[in-house]
């Protein structure tokens, strides 16, 4: 099966999207698929507004027309919703070929949360965008009961994994700091709320891994918190292993690949119980989700390191592309996976309208 995969997000951005992408590809292969990107690489591109370090493609109509043509690909799939993602569909559109789409990103809290534009607004948006094509993917079974709430239809769940031979325990991981460590990863921006961690009265040391345009601002006002800049790959899952606890205080996120990769570390979480840590989390006791965020930060500290283990190793990116190959399949853009060569649990049931 040869997909073709159209994203605005992908290297070398450091984010849950390209991780995602990345992933998909090389579990995909194992199942027999094969994958090609229409990225911002493939275009001229001018720095994102408020993020310099982000390319912003400028997509060519005829451009595009001739990278979907030399894919030949089996399926599409649309990925994000900015300029890549809305010439590949407005091609798709033009031309009728059907398409699957994925929901990455609560846009409309992001939006919101810089410009005076209603979230309303950005949803309808949203709605039109995903529901040109056959079906849209969610990562949880939550964020999909809300978009289908909102009007979204064909809404399939398409769940996350996490690399547990990356992502591990490991009995020699020590930064050299304080103890207990609390630790948050991410992009250091508005919408993840950092400040709600850092402001928080804990015994030890704050650590935070990433970067992003809110860090100058960050490490001005909490001096006393550490900061590594963005990590990737050995190094991330190092810093991981050597904490106490994983604290992930955003509202705004449609999953977190973070919270699996920390829990794999052997890592207990401490969040809001809000959408993506509770849908990831669940009743699981790996973790203690509350409003008082410093109450659930101290209260992880008691959660058995080898209980996290054990829960991540129950999601594996494999069967996260196994769903993907089988939503593509539902939708009617694709073939079944059955017809694939791939064994299917559900068969090739469409849900396409």
């Amino acid at each position: 099966m040869r997909i073709l995969v159209a994203t605005d997000a992908w290297h070398p951005q450091i984010n849950g999207v390209v991780r995602t992408l990345t992933a998909l590809e090389r579990a995909g292969a194992a199942l027999g698929a094969s994958f090609t990107f229409i990225t911002p690489a493939d275009f001229p591109t001018v720095p994102l507004p408020g993020y310099p370090e982000i390319p912003l493609a400028v997509p060519n109509p005829r451009a595009v027309a001739r990278l979907v043509k030399q894919a030949g690909a089996d399926a599409i799939h649309i990925a994000t919703e900015a300029p890549v993602g809305y010439f590949v569909r407005r091609h798709c559109l033009a031309h009728g070929l059907p398409f699957t789409t994925s929901f990455h990103t609560r846009l409309p809290d992001y939006v919101s949360a810089r410009l005076p534009i209603p979230a309303q607004w950005t949803w309808n948006w949203l709605r039109r965008f995903h529901n040109a094509g056959n079906g849209v993917m969610a990562a949880t079974t939550g964020l999909a009961a809300e978009l289908a709430a909102r009007g979204f239809r064909n809404v399939m769940l398409w769940p996350r994994g996490v690399d547990t031979g990356l992502f591990r325990p490991r009995a020699d991981a020590d930064l050299g700091l304080p103890r207990p460590v609390f630790l948050s990863v991410g992009r250091l921006a508005v919408e993840k709320n950092l400040e709600a961690f850092l402001s928080l009265d804990l015994p030890g040391t704050k650590v935070v891994a990433g970067d992003g345009p809110a860090r100058t601002e960050l490490q001005a006002r909490f001096p006393d918190a550490v900061f590594l800049g963005a990590q990737v790959g050995e190094a991330l899952a190092r810093t991981f292993a050597a904490a106490d606890v994983f604290v992930f205080p955003s509202r705004t996120d449609t999953y977190g690949l973070v919270l699996l990769e920390a829990l794999a570390s052997g890592l207990p979480v401490a969040a809001f119980p809000v959408n993506g840590p509770a849908d990831v989390i669940g009743s699981a006791r790996v973790g203690v989700l509350a409003e008082d965020l410093r109450a659930a930060a101290l209260l992880a500290l008691d959660v058995p390191r080898e209980a996290c283990r054990a829960f991540a190793l129950r999601h594996s990116w494999e069967e996260s592309a196994r769903q993907f190959l089988e939503n593509i399949g539902r939708a009617g853009t694709g073939p079944c996976l059955a017809e694939a060569g791939v064994t299917s649990s559900d068969g090739c049931t469409s849900v396409a309208a």
